[in-house]
């Protein structure tokens, strides 16, 4: 039934990620990016890479003594830093112009669309909280200011998080910047 099994090799269309498959819920598929993120998308949105030699001429152009040599040295303490730095600097940008969300919007009315939209940027902010990702970037466009209303609204439910409009420069009018204040003992 699904198009991938856990294991495969994936890219994502719409964005530079690629992983692995890790598991399948229905029409779901959780993928484990390069860095060590698990994601969630929908089998469209994944493409299978059925090009598994780059894995294997990635393994054969470190030679095998450097593989080994690596293995001996006691290297956990710059890999605990450069994955520290990795997840600092990883921001999770959620686009959610009905375009990137469905393939194709028609039939949908405008209340259809709000609350994919709104259950998209819900599903992704639990994402961070559970991943303890301290920042996210819901795109939402500028429009009626509908989406937006509708995202302070969602946003103003979470205890510990604090929200602003995002980086004109970067983002133009239409996103919010959503910071995730990590509370350790939870």
């Amino acid at each position: 039934m699904g198009r991938f099994k856990a294991g495969d090799e994936v890219a994502v269309l719409d964005d530079s990620f690629s992983g692995r498959v890790k598991g399948i819920k229905g029409t779901t598929v959780i993928i484990e990016t390069t860095e060590g993120f698990e994601l969630q998308f929908e089998e469209n949105e994944l493409v299978k890479l059925h090009n598994t030699n780059y894995m294997k001429s990635f393994v054969s152009s470190q030679s095998i003594s450097s593989v080994l040599r690596e293995k001996e040295l006691p290297k956990k303490r710059s890999f605990v830093k450069e994955k520290k730095s990795k997840k600092d600097g990883f921001v999770l940008e959620v686009d959610l112009h009905i375009e990137k969300l469905v393939p194709n919007k028609k039939g949908m009315s405008n209340y259809d669309i709000l609350t994919l939209q709104t259950e998209t940027a819900k599903r992704q902010i639990e994402f961070a909280i559970r991943n303890r990702m301290p920042k996210v970037v819901l795109i939402h466009g500028v429009g009626e200011g509908v989406l937006k209303a509708e995202l302070d609204f969602l946003l103003g439910r979470y205890d510990g998080i604090s929200f602003q409009d995002a980086d004109y420069q970067k983002y133009g009018l239409g996103a919010t910047e959503v910071y995730i204040k990590q509370n350790p003992g939870r």
